[in-house]
């Protein structure tokens, strides 16, 4: 291979690599939204085309980003997290990549622009839990490759190396001082209240994000290169098993009167609604037809995953809020769950 031939094939590559991540980007969550619709019909054919034919396009995409924005989000920050530390790596050791070129995480990191970068990373902060926020300090610090020393460390005027690193320990320090002041009263409450998972998740991400930075040794560059497409492979299916099976219509209890004055409830989905029947998405299974005379009420439901399971809060945020869900609970406060919703639950 000739010089001159190089950059073409460089330039081919990036190519090459850019259409197969936008393919991925764009691609990815148009199919995992119409296998929602299978899924949410459980399989059946005539349900899943009921589905598709009341269900707007709007109101899936709202429903995806609603639901998946979180999911999608952190298995692109591990993505890129994974992929920016096998590119400072296999830089770090080029001659053994000369010739069979960069892995593909590497060809991907290399032409995701900065904006996608910053917006993945805003799509996570709004919409991700507060108890798992702390884990974007460890993605954050690994996809820019901040560190208390860079590799090189070379003299300016009027500064050593040492200075330099003396500088960066510093703010590190101040930082970590900052996020565990800030975060003293929660973690205390979780270890008094024996919840060590919420105390473990809000205090080794700091500390985890000064390590998790390349470029790693060479001899394990290989090693962690098949890990790291494995790690990618298993996000990627996580995600799209999580987005498909995640609800595409809001989960309602509908009050049906029946003969001899008596009441039913009916746990699910309204689908259709005309002046004849409503069409309900049973939870059980089963497209069910109501005459729309004979439904007395309705009431909105929270999902099981919507119920908390912790009692500790950050300074008036409670941690399995997200930072929109918070600011939405101050408009509006939530309401309690009705008595009906707890009585179908219960019953299986």
């Amino acid at each position: 291979m000739t010089a001159a031939e190089r950059p073409v094939d460089e330039a081919d590559r990036r190519n090459r690599a850019a259409q197969q991540f936008w393919s991925v980007v764009v691609g990815a969550p148009a199919i995992i939204s119409v296998l929602r619709l299978v899924v949410e019909a459980g399989g059946e054919l005539q349900t899943t085309l009921l589905l598709a034919a009341n269900v707007n396009p709007v109101n899936l995409v709202a429903a995806f980003v609603s639901t998946a924005s979180r999911v999608v989000s952190g298995a692109m920050m591990a993505l890129f997290a994974i992929s920016a530390v096998l590119t400072v790596s296999v830089d770090n050791d080029q001659r053994r990549w000369a010739r069979r070129g960069p892995p593909l995480l590497v060809r991907w990191m290399r032409v995701v622009p900065v904006w996608f970068l910053i917006v993945t990373l805003l799509v996570a902060v709004v919409t991700w839990k507060i108890l798992y926020l702390p884990l974007l300090l460890p993605a954050i610090a690994a996809t820019a490759q901040l560190r208390t020393r860079t590799p090189d460390e070379h003299r300016t005027a009027g500064e050593s190396p040492d200075g330099r690193r003396t500088n960066r320990l510093t703010l590190f320090g101040l930082l970590l001082i900052g996020y565990y002041g800030l975060l003293a009263p929660t973690l205390a409450e979780a270890a008094v209240t024996g919840e060590w998972f919420v105390a473990l998740i809000l205090g080794a991400p700091p500390l985890l994000a000064l390590v998790v930075t390349g470029p790693v040794l060479p001899g394990t560059v290989h090693l962690l290169v098949a890990t790291g497409q494995l790690t990618v492979m298993i996000a990627l299916a996580w995600t799209s098993y999580s987005v498909a099976t995640a609800p595409v219509l809001p989960s309602t209890v509908t009050t049906v009167g029946v003969p001899g004055g008596e009441t039913e409830h009916i746990r699910g989905s309204v689908i259709a609604v005309d002046d004849a029947s409503v069409a309900i998405l049973q939870e059980q299974g089963g497209v069910r037809y109501v005459p729309t005379d004979d439904v007395d009420a309705q009431v909105l439901c929270p999902s099981e995953a919507d119920l908390p399971r912790y009692r500790l809060w950050v300074h008036g945020f409670h941690v399995e809020d997200s930072l929109l869900q918070a600011l939405g609970r101050e408009v509006r406060p939530v309401t309690p769950v009705d008595a009906v919703c707890r009585a179908t639950a219960s019953v299986r």
